[in-house]
């Protein structure tokens, strides 16, 4: 089935008194399209998905659903009318009502004789059908989230909405309850927002993410744009572990250890900061050619790669510089290495940005 339907919201500002925690907010969300809303806690982003549910009273801007007016400061829809699915953290069952009473529960659209197949249906998709009449408490964790998404997406609804569906789960459940989940939306075509601080559950699960940084949208793609071309520091480092350098801008040009990066947006003369993905670092032959010595600081074990530290000259004084290699070929502490880099994992910002 289809069920694509999009969002627009445009000049979003809110305030919880004083404090200011939306500015300026301009999104569209394509039907059918998966958006993920990451940024670390405090940021704002699930304030916005309570003002696209109804949940928060909408104080500055315009927020459409398929061309339709649900918010305004003037005009609030109620929630129960904006045809929205939402999942929860704490999946927010009914805990007197089996599993089929739960789901059916929002099919208000529907001739109540025809509620319990619609029902059972949904739970035969995530898998739950045959434990239909059971009452939530007897499920685990990630059963209980699946009927909570079943509950949310029985009803068809325009947009799912779904605040941190998974952080309440252990990884390894929650790194396979993302897999189905994401099948299911995909296979329904709803068109859904996730709010999540993890930025690895953010680049598996979205379509495109919108960073959020202070109450503002700072950077929206799909999730190769935003990993591969951040626009600040902050996107760099939320996204990936990142190696600093500091150095001048000389010719347009910043000098590391592996040879000079361009630098064309920095004023000559002004202090740089070099950022360098771990992925990005790798093993060569020796005496290669651009590859350069390091000496092994410090290694940790990851499984089938490691976390090494590197000490390594730049601008006459040892840095540190992390990098994962295949845990197999480590050797000991104070062994020497040579080293190359992949220009694609070098970012290269202002200092003090």
């Amino acid at each position: 089935m289809s069920n694509a339907h999009h969002l627009s919201l445009s000049g979003i500002a809110h305030q919880f008194g004083e404090q200011s925690v939306l500015r300026d907010i301009q999104l569209q969300v394509n039907a059918g399209e998966i958006l993920c809303l990451a940024g670390p806690s405090g940021c704002g982003k699930s304030t916005l998905l309570r003002l696209i549910a109804g949940l928060e009273q909408l104080q500055t801007g315009e927020i459409r659903l398929d061309n339709e007016l649900i918010a305004s400061p003037a005009r609030q829809q109620l929630p129960e009318q904006r045809d929205i699915g939402l999942v929860f953290q704490d999946f927010a069952l009914f805990p007197h009502l089996s599993l089929l009473d739960n789901v059916a529960f929002g099919l208000h659209q529907l001739p109540k004789p025809a509620r319990p197949a619609q029902a059972l249906a949904m739970l035969e998709r995530v898998g739950l059908s045959a434990r239909a009449q059971e009452l939530p408490h007897v499920l685990s964790g990630g059963q209980q989230q699946r009927v909570a998404l079943a509950r949310a997406l029985a009803p068809q609804p325009r947009l799912l909405l779904l605040d941190e569906p998974f952080s309440n789960l252990d990884i390894r459940l929650r790194h396979r309850l993302r897999s189905e989940t994401l099948h299911l939306l995909k296979a329904s075509g709803t068109t859904s927002i996730m709010v999540t601080h993890d930025p690895e559950e953010a680049m598996f699960m979205a379509d495109r993410i919108a960073l959020m940084q202070q109450g503002k949208i700072l950077q929206i793609g799909t999730p190769s744009e935003i990993y591969h071309h951040p626009v600040s520091p902050f996107a760099a480092e939320f996204f990936g572990d990142i190696n600093r350098l500091e150095a001048q801008v000389d010719g347009g040009l910043v000098v590391t250890p592996f040879g000079a990066i361009t630098a064309p947006a920095l004023a000559e003369g002004s202090r740089a900061q070099i950022l360098i993905r771990p992925e990005s670092l790798q093993l060569a032959p020796a005496n290669s050619a651009g590859a350069q010595a390091v000496r092994l600081q410090e290694a940790h074990m990851l499984g089938a790669t490691s976390l090494a530290s590197l000490c390594i000259n730049h601008g006459g004084q040892e840095v540190e510089l992390q990098m994962q290699m295949p845990s197999h070929q480590l050797a000991g502490l104070g062994d020497q290495y040579w080293i190359s880099l992949d220009r694609r994992g070098v970012f290269v910002f202002a200092a003090g940005d």
